[in-house]
């Protein structure tokens, strides 16, 4: 089945009603990003007020990664099989549970664990809401919507770098977390008005779902990339704000405006290649152009935080912005080539390579910064998209339609 054929469906729904279900997912996602990357901008009152070292406060941010980590696939199992619509509500109300369960708990290991539970429930969104745009989009726009639903995730830390930050330094690490509870909670409320599960091709009796991942290498090629690609986003994401407050004297609101800027920034970045992927009518090769992007801009951002540069600061928000512009591009692939029987554990599949990568980094990365300073963790950050450029599947890619 090609996939103009499993996209025929979504022609049967309006377009205000298809955009306003993206509009919703694009929320749930958002609203997840806070909960599973909010937890990052604690680290300076974790490492200042609390008196945790650098990797001690990384490995209570890396907590809710871990939990979207372990649950991924799981989640993606469900919603092949029960739809995007309940796991959105299930996941979401769960997230909101478990993150009044946080802001109310006292003592580092309950909030470690509580931040690991809001974050597997959060994980639920990262299958589902994906899987909404891909149901309800033809090809030819999936890379636009898909690059806009993939803006929640820099959205979602944005919000974070603005708000958390600024609390916890204020009030404490356990008054921040009502933020992300909140957005879930408001999350929830807008998918159960808007959003229906996309019609899927009907299986047919004794006739078996080919299993994507024994045809070819193109997704595990992906998968692999997309780890490779994911150092250097969380390296920024993580310790952007950090470097900004200790190395460079910033106060907490000032440094968190600069993330949230390059945040927004970031999110445009992921429109862009998204409908840069629909003109030239493939995702591989704009893919290839972001990992050399990022493999420069981190060179130069170490260079120039190594020579103490102004300079420096601007280069932080544009990398930002390219670090995270390949996602929507290798969620938008993964889709498409799974199809609408596989996707759900496909893409499940895909945000756990990515999250491991992406729990590692903080504790790792706090690590090297105290052995040899930020500047050598953002130039050896440019390492990793430079080994990603030869494994993207550029030649292996089917035409979108």
């Amino acid at each position: 089945m090609s996939l103009r054929q499993q996209a025929a469906p979504a022609r049967s729904v309006s377009t205000a009603r298809r955009w306003t279900m993206l509009a919703a997912s694009t929320l749930a996602q958002a609203a997840a990003a806070v909960m599973m990357h909010g937890p990052a901008f604690l680290i300076p009152t974790l490492h200042e007020q609390g008196g945790l070292s650098l990797a001690r406060a990384g490995l209570v941010a890396a907590a809710p990664t871990i939990g979207v980590m372990l649950t991924l696939v799981a989640w993606g199992w469900v919603t092949d099989r029960r739809g995007e619509r309940f796991v959105l509500l299930v996941g979401l109300s769960a997230t909101v549970a478990f993150g009044v369960a946080a802001a109310l708990t006292g003592g580092l290991a309950l909030l470690v664990v509580t931040l690991f539970l809001a974050g597997a429930a959060a994980a639920s969104t990262n299958a589902a809401s994906g899987r909404v745009v891909v149901g309800w989009f033809p090809p030819e726009r999936r890379g636009l919507a898909m690059g806009i639903r993939q803006m929640a995730q820099p959205v979602g830390v944005g919000v974070a770098a603005i708000s958390i930050a600024v609390i916890a330094s204020a009030h404490g690490v356990h008054a921040a977390l009502w933020v992300p509870t909140v957005a879930c909670a408001l999350a929830a409320v807008l998918v159960a008005a808007v959003v229906v599960d996309p019609p899927r091709p009907e299986r047919r009796a004794g006739t078996a779902v080919v299993n994507p991942y024994r045809q070819d290498s193109y997704l595990a090629r992906i998968h692999g990339v997309s780890v490779l690609l994911v150092v250097p986003q969380f390296l920024v994401w993580s310790f952007a704000l950090v470097w900004l407050v200790t190395d460079r004297d910033w106060s907490p609101a000032a440094a968190g405006a600069i993330v949230a800027v390059a945040q927004v920034a970031g999110a445009l970045g992921r429109i862009g290649a998204g409908h840069l992927s629909d003109v030239v009518g493939a995702r591989m090769r704009p893919l290839r152009w972001v990992a050399l992007a990022a493999a420069a801009t981190m060179a130069l951002l170490g260079l120039t935080a190594a020579l103490d540069l102004a300079v420096a600061v601007l280069l932080v928000v544009v990398a930002t912005l390219v670090t995270v512009a390949d996602n929507g591009l290798a969620f938008t692939a993964v889709a498409e080539r799974s199809g609408p029987f596989w996707s759900g554990r496909a893409l499940g599949v895909q945000n756990t390579a990515q999250f491991l990568a992406a729990s590692a980094v903080p504790p790792l990365a706090g690590l090297a910064i105290g052995q040899w300073g930020y500047a050598a963790a953002f130039a050896l950050g440019a390492l990793f998209p430079l080994v990603a450029v030869p494994l993207i599947p550029v030649r292996e890619e089917r035409a979108l339609s």
